[in-house]
């Protein structure tokens, strides 16, 4: 009978446990990866640059039937647009038409469509070669590219820590509590 009870606790810091991890897990479960055939750096502005974002699930799977979009914002932040990409016949490949209004300093985004959007080191427009931006990050990887991030924002990696950090603490309780119960039943009173 003893037994029955501790048996019962298990199960009941199992439960607690799967549903602390199962949310988290859920948030950082889809994410996706662009990869940019080309970078805007030294574009004329008015002059359209034809980017191609490859997408893909996971790093691995390419991304169909999504509808990415590119964001461009001034580096004072003054003039946003936004260009829509278009498949471009192959799967999770996409192109867009971006235009630069004018020359300067800007930051571009690439929504993929699916969970989350992409920020890549800011840019010279209109220069004869890349300009170095203060508080641009260096090797940010080929073509740019950035760590996944959430749809919010936040870091793939970080909700998958979070995961195993609240696995891990509700494994320690249901311990704790285990522990406690059969000393409990095992010294008498």
């Amino acid at each position: 009978m003893r037994a029955t009870a501790a048996s019962r606790l298990a199960i009941v810091a199992v439960a607690v446990a799967a549903v602390l991890v199962l949310p988290a897990g859920a948030a950082a479960g889809g994410y996706a990866t662009v990869g940019l055939g080309s970078l805007p750096d030294g574009t004329p502005p008015g002059t359209p640059w034809h980017v191609t974002l490859t997408i893909l699930q996971h790093g691995r799977t390419p991304l169909r039937n999504v509808e990415p979009t590119v964001v461009i914002r001034s580096a004072g932040g003054a003039t946003t647009r936004t260009f829509a990409a278009k498949p471009a016949g192959k799967p999770g490949v996409y192109t867009a038409d971006v235009v630069f209004p004018a020359a300067g300093r800007w930051r571009y985004t690439v929504d993929d469509g699916f969970s989350q959007v992409h920020s890549f080191a800011p840019v010279a427009i209109g220069a004869s070669r890349p300009v170095p931006i203060p508080g641009s990050q260096s090797g940010a990887g080929p073509a740019g590219a950035s760590a996944p991030t959430t749809r919010e924002g936040g870091s793939v990696g970080a909700a998958l820590a979070a995961a195993v950090v609240a696995g891990l603490l509700a494994a320690g309780l249901a311990f704790v509590l285990l522990r406690r119960r059969t000393d409990a039943v095992a010294s008498p009173q």
